[in-house]
């Protein structure tokens, strides 16, 4: 197969990818955060989490449901900054991982990858990477909410667990 990319894009096309898919996981693992809630170890990402509290009508008290989910709407996101940084970060993965398949493809298609496309394939890099970053910002802003307070203590704020 002919390839349009030198050893240096063949090297730039890997990373890329190595990037973007460590990115994705990295987004959609709900591990961002941890504490605990009712003796049970509680995590949470900026749109998934794990183990969380339900009323148990037979016993009538709060048990710990150990599994991982997503909220159930987007609005269910404990607060507004969760919410921005899902779309943020979700956007910022999205590029990067539209840069790393092309110029994968562009490993094995002659004349996909000219310099004017690596050029601009770079500069979405760039701001994939920016947003990825304002994301991660983003995410501790949201530390003051209800759900937050209950599982690291309620001492917890912006940019401090408590």
């Amino acid at each position: 197969m002919a390839s349009s990319l030198t050893c240096t894009g063949v090297i730039w096309a890997l990373l890329s990818f190595l990037c973007a898919a460590t990115s994705c996981v990295g987004f959609f693992m709900p591990y961002w955060l941890w504490g605990s809630q009712l003796g049970k170890p509680v995590s949470f990402g900026t749109f998934r989490r794990c183990s969380y509290p339900v009323h148990d009508e037979s016993r009538q008290m709060m048990v710990m449901v150990e599994e991982c989910g997503r909220y159930a709407s987007f609005q269910g996101i404990p607060s507004a900054e969760w919410r921005i940084c899902t779309v943020v970060t979700g956007l910022g993965c999205g590029l990067l991982l539209l840069v790393a398949l092309t110029a994968l493809m562009g490993c094995c298609v002659s004349e996909l990858i000219s310099r004017t496309v690596g050029r601009v394939a770079g500069g979405i890099q760039f701001l994939g990477g920016l947003l990825i970053g304002a994301g991660c910002a983003l995410y501790p802003l949201g530390w003051d909410s209800e759900e937050v307070r209950q599982t690291c203590g309620y001492v917890s704020g912006q940019f401090d667990l408590g």
